[in-house]
């Protein structure tokens, strides 16, 4: 039988660790959630390594990297309820689940939400909520949300989901140009988003999260 509890702390130290994510939570989160639970059975020898790995319907699980270089530049607090959009079989919700106060698990494929909620019950993660809806709608009931991560590729991010974002609050997603990609994080004032680069990533770009095209008359 595999030893993925190695696996878990080789992840952290030749993945994690480089990429400058120094923070605690990030830190004890990962070498703690049992990455090999949320993904597909038949991808649990690969769920550890250092790329993307595909879920099927349009989902991937983040490269450990990215993950963690997102929710270290989002800095989440103790007290704060935060929206993972895509969040696929469960995964980054149990991470974040480790740094904020509550999880809202945002998925519009039932199946997979439903096998994340027992995924994440089964580890004693009672601080996630699934939420079955179209990604680009939100979880608005739920919200609003002090900080919204997006587990996929997007080219522009929805008012719709925007709009869910507390005052104060900040966002990550990937942004998508072609076959490279960058994450950036919005911090919201006075309504307003403005974004900042901070790291080159790549991902699948998430339906819904496509480029709009113009509408000309």
């Amino acid at each position: 039988m595999p030893d993925f509890s190695t696996r878990r702390t080789l992840m952290v130290d030749t993945q994690v660790r480089p990429a400058d994510v120094t923070k605690f939570p990030i830190i004890d989160a990962m070498l703690t959630v049992q990455r090999e639970d949320y993904v597909p059975v038949a991808q649990r020898e690969t769920a550890y390594m250092g790329e993307n790995l595909d879920l099927g319907e349009g989902r991937v699980l983040l490269e450990p990297r990215t993950l963690a270089k997102m929710l270290d530049a989002l800095d989440v607090a103790p007290d704060e309820l935060v929206l993972d959009v895509g969040s696929a079989l469960g995964y980054s919700a149990a991470i974040i689940a480790h740094m904020a106060q509550a999880v809202v698990a945002l998925e519009d494929n039932e199946a997979m939400a439903a096998e994340a909620q027992e995924t994440l019950m089964s580890a004693g993660v009672d601080n996630v909520v699934t939420h079955v809806e179209a990604l680009k709608a939100g979880a608005a009931e739920h919200g609003p949300y002090d900080v919204i991560v997006v587990e996929g590729g997007v080219t522009h991010v929805p008012d719709d989901l925007l709009s869910q974002l507390k005052d104060g609050g900040r966002i990550a997603a990937v942004f998508m140009d072609g076959p490279l990609g960058e994450v950036r994080i919005g911090y919201k004032m006075d309504g307003t988003i403005s974004w900042r680069r901070a790291f080159n990533a790549g991902a699948p770009i998430l339906p819904g999260f496509e480029k709009q095209d113009a509408f000309t008359l």
